[in-house]
């Protein structure tokens, strides 16, 4: 009896991302060939180029400076600092305007 897909898929092994850098490590700092990786971890090819292309592509957040970071925080803060500052600035006018139009039409 052959096995069904669904036992076919819970054997499917899952590589930790720890496991995975590891790996990647060897082939791009080693130089080990892909070959030698994918015999010693059974693993197909195109799952280490798919690590390494998701690698290079999340490489710049990777790289981010963590002053920049912080940067862009205290001036993301400021921003909404300056925000609620203009918005209680534009209240105060609107209420301003709302007595001198009511006056004006009590006057009337």
């Amino acid at each position: 009896m052959s096995p069904s897909k669904e036992a076919v898929q819970r054997s499917r092994r899952v590589f930790t991302p720890e496991q995975k850098a590891t790996i990647l490590r060897r082939h791009l700092g080693d130089k080990l060939p892909v070959s030698d990786l994918c015999d010693e971890y059974q693993i197909a090819p195109s799952l280490l180029y798919l690590w390494q292309r998701q690698a290079l592509e999340h490489l710049a957040a990777a790289l981010q400076d963590g002053r920049t970071q912080r940067g862009e925080t205290q001036t993301a803060h400021a921003d909404r600092a300056r925000i609620a500052e203009l918005e209680a600035t534009i209240a105060k006018k609107d209420r301003i305007i709302a007595e001198v139009s009511e006056e004006y039409l009590d006057m009337k």
